[in-house]
């Protein structure tokens, strides 16, 4: 159920994707896509990891784990307002009123994150696929009556940023009955924690034992990198380019996640520890290859919805775009697939400083054109940089697989 919800929730996004493709212009998608990437930056920023620490931490009673991520991740998030703020600056957008929107974004889709992940540990099976699945298409649905109804409204809006923050505001109203909760010797509370015991008993090896300051340079690399792509090309090519490549991403960067919700957090919410198996063998390999397949596919469809002419013209500019984001956000799919490995071999610190070491090599090929203003243009500074985070992806999945 977990993994049908996921799909439905990757389709309804896809579709999204497809909406502001169809029916707005690269200049609103491109200012969008800054907005929504800062405050996702700020957002996996104050989390600093604290999902999937609910997940590998069993021995915690579920509402206690959600409360206590909240407060420390409302407070980090408080505390990175003024990165936020500069990161807003150097997109060169207005400032307050994109900041007021990224501070909107960030604290909401915080909030919807932490509820997966609790109610992937207490939640009923359909909890769980409604807090995965409804946040997306309460913002597809937000986003099409805006548009249908935009004339007659004479509505001139930022359509795409409310329809984001509805739905990010719907999945986190899955967290108050964590936030609301006070008793915890209740009966559901205790049944809860001893499930959550048991769990950690058959399964001692799982956990997380990464230092606070370890997570936090993790996820530090992670967002900054995930931002910085966008703010660069903003920055070096304008909102038109940066329009192609965010929607591209955002269509194809969906199946690394998809995989990441459906498969890691849930093996790591029930404990399994099937790695000696020839089934445990098999499945990362099927599935990660399997998701590289659905993106080689979603990037010929594109391909085809631009020569087919089922797209505006000013479209066109997406189709270089096409090759190396589907390698990259491939190798993402293979990686993805393996990522709950580490946690369950007790290589979790490896597996984080490998991470940051791949992602400063990312990084620095992203901002060495700005920082020495090389004569590079947009597509060739994208097929070198997907080249050098596939290849680190592919040896990143090897090593995670040969892990016991």
């Amino acid at each position: 159920m977990v993994a049908l919800s996921s799909m439905v929730a990757f389709g309804t996004q896809v579709a999204f994707a497809l909406l502001m493709l169809r029916l707005f212009s690269p200049q609103e998608v491109g200012e969008f896509s800054v907005i929504s990437q800062i405050g996702f930056f700020w957002m996996t920023l104050a989390l600093a990891q604290a999902p999937l620490g609910m997940l590998a931490n069993q021995h915690l009673p579920a509402h206690i784990a959600a409360q206590k991520a909240w407060r420390a991740s409302a407070l980090r998030g408080l505390g990175l307002l003024p990165a936020a703020a500069l990161a807003v600056w150097l997109s060169q957008l207005s400032m307050w009123p994109a900041l007021l929107w990224t501070l909107l974004l960030a604290f909401c889709q915080m909030g919807w994150m932490l509820a997966q992940s609790f109610t992937l540990r207490m939640g009923s099976t359909w909890q769980q696929a409604a807090v995965r699945s409804l946040p997306p298409i309460t913002a597809a649905a937000t986003a099409l009556t805006f548009v249908l109804l935009g004339a007659s409204l004479n509505w001139s809006g930022p359509t795409l940023v409310l329809s984001a923050l509805l739905g990010y505001a719907v999945g986190a109203a899955w967290l108050v009955p964590a936030l609301r909760a006070r008793d915890v010797h209740t009966s559901r509370a205790s049944l809860i924690a001893s499930k959550s015991e048991a769990s950690a008993a058959a399964n001692p090896s799982q956990s997380d034992p990464r230092s606070a300051s370890l997570r936090m340079t993790h996820t530090l690399v992670d967002a900054l990198l995930a931002t910085s792509i966008i703010v660069v090309w903003q920055r070096l090519y304008g909102a038109e380019e940066t329009g192609w490549m965010s929607a591209l991403l955002r269509v194809l960067g969906f199946l690394p996640a998809v995989v990441h919700m459906a498969w890691t957090q849930v093996a790591l919410a029930q404990g399994k520890q099937t790695l000696n198996t020839q089934t445990a063998w098999a499945s990362p390999w099927w599935l990660g290859l399997s998701a590289f397949a659905c993106v080689i596919v979603f990037g010929m469809s594109c391909a085809v919805a631009l020569y087919q002419e089922w797209l505006d013209p000013r479209w066109s500019g997406v189709l270089p775009y096409i090759a190396p984001l589907v390698l990259w956000q491939g190798c993402a799919c293979l990686s993805a697939a393996f990522s709950h490995r580490p946690f369950q071999t007790q290589s979790a610190r490896s597996y984080s400083l490998a991470c940051i070491a791949l992602g400063a090599l990312q990084a620095t090929v992203l901002l060495v054109p700005m920082a020495l203003t090389l004569p590079i243009n947009a597509m060739d500074h994208m097929a070198v940089f997907a080249f050098i985070s596939s290849s680190g992806l592919l040896i990143l999945t090897v090593w995670m697989a040969r892990l016991r």
